[in-house]
């Protein structure tokens, strides 16, 4: 062999390992050198793109997929849910709020990202169309969308877009009330400087399913406060994803949870931050009681190269009333952007604290109102953060009426929360006490 041959095969063999390098000027410019969960993640309208879910997989590893197979491909939906929009306090709507209808395939329905995992695609694929909710200036009385389920044999798919114009301000709540198994999904976005808060209860009967998702995206400088009260179903699982459309946005994901025997909630949030000087806080609670009962809490923030000015926390707490329940907590946060303002998470599962219920028994309270006034003091203030005072009282009385396990009170409590006419109900109880 000849030097020449030599030393082209010592080319082909020998290959020098080069790292990138970031420019000094620009931090900014070079992208991180490991895949981010959003760069691994799937996200698809197709159904058939997902494999079917099992408890290998990361996204369905505290899912009990055995109780939702029914949910893993398309459907005819039986239509047994009841939706209706109008104002919380049963007036017609202002003129600052219209409702449609549109095919599916019609924006802004299909707009806000793309199904995030199967459950969502077959939404997608099971639907043909989805009712449409502007807003549009200032809508003084919250909006209720209202969502009662008929069946719990059948399956139904509903979609909703939530859509709030430039400089919007205003509060929808949607209450899911009944029996059902429903695959729903939620759009939401809101256009620039708007203020904006969505507020979804989930109180269904002993039986039901409800799988789906909510897609979020923010507007420049535009504020949108999400919050999810789950109370009642068999199985609950729903996932949150949200990212910004323009820089200075603000996000609040608020969760509240109560979880009894032998039901299994979860809910999982996901937040990018995708642009400058951006904000978001995700706070969910739960409180479990009862052998079996599961509650799970996925959080993921994840902050990429072109946000800079970044504020981002994340914060999880379980109480755990009785032996026998399970909370899985797992919070997650991706940094790849070293010029933030903040960045944290923290997450905790545990039992009443003793020495709250001792202080409280050693002044003469008895053993359950001492537990009462501690897990209303665990839940009251993420309540009030909600911001809907119309439904604040009867949304605490659900709880408390939960903690007594009486019952005839938790029928009392949630016929108040999901009651249309939620600020009369309210009123009603606050004088009967009086």
């Amino acid at each position: 062999m000849s030097d020449a041959d030599s030393q082209n095969a010592s080319e082909k063999t020998i290959h020098e390992v080069t790292m990138p390098v970031a420019d000094p000027k620009d931090p900014y410019a070079m992208p991180a050198l490991m895949p981010s969960s959003a760069d691994r993640a799937l996200r698809s309208f197709e159904w058939k793109d997902y494999a079917e879910p099992t408890r290998k997989q990361e996204d369905f590893r505290y899912t009990p997929v055995e109780r939702l197979n029914e949910f893993f491909a398309p459907f005819e939906p039986s239509g047994s849910c009841e939706v209706s929009v109008e104002a919380i306090d049963g007036s017609e709507l202002p003129d600052t709020v219209t409702v449609e209808a549109v095919e599916k395939g019609t924006a802004p329905m299909g707009t806000v990202g793309k199904p995030a995992d199967i459950i969502e695609a077959v939404e997608w694929a099971s639907v043909d169309s989805a009712l449409v909710i502007r807003l549009h200036g200032v809508t003084e009385t919250p909006v209720l969308v209202s969502v009662v389920g008929n069946d719990a044999e059948s399956l139904d798919a509903l979609h909703i877009v939530i859509e709030a114009d430039a400089g919007a301000r205003g509060d929808v709540v949607i209450s899911h009330t009944g029996s059902a198994r429903l695959d729903e999904v939620v759009e939401i976005v809101t256009g620039r400087d708007s203020d904006i808060s969505v507020t979804s209860i989930q109180d269904w009967k002993d039986g039901s399913k409800h799988v789906g998702g909510h897609r979020l995206s923010i507007g420049e400088n535009a504020t949108l406060r999400h919050s999810v009260v789950t109370l009642g179903g068999d199985v609950v699982r729903l996932r949150f994803d949200q990212d910004f459309q323009g820089p200075q946005g603000k996000s609040d994901m608020l969760g509240i949870y109560f979880v009894k025997s032998d039901q299994h909630i979860e809910h999982r949030t996901m937040v990018v931050h995708n642009q400058r000087e951006c904000t978001s806080r995700v706070i969910y609670k739960g409180a479990l009681s009862g052998a079996g009962a599961h509650s799970t809490w996925v959080g993921n923030a994840l902050i990429q190269p072109q946000a800079p000015g970044t504020d981002s926390y994340e914060l999880n707490r379980n109480l755990l009333l009785t032996r026998g329940a399970i909370a899985d907590s797992e919070p997650n946060l991706e940094i790849e952007n070293g010029e933030i303002v903040g960045a944290g998470h923290a997450s905790s599962v545990g039992r009443f604290d003793d020495e709250q219920l001792f202080y409280l028994e050693s002044r003469g309270v008895s053993e359950a109102d001492a537990r009462r006034l501690v897990v209303h003091g665990f839940f009251r203030e993420l309540v009030e953060q909600i911001g809907i005072p119309q439904i604040s009282d009867t949304l605490m009385a659900a709880l408390d009426a939960r903690l007594s396990g009486d019952a005839a009170a938790i029928d009392a409590a949630d016929e108040a929360l999901t009651d249309h006419t939620f600020q009369a109900a309210s009123d009603e109880a606050q004088s009967t006490e009086e």
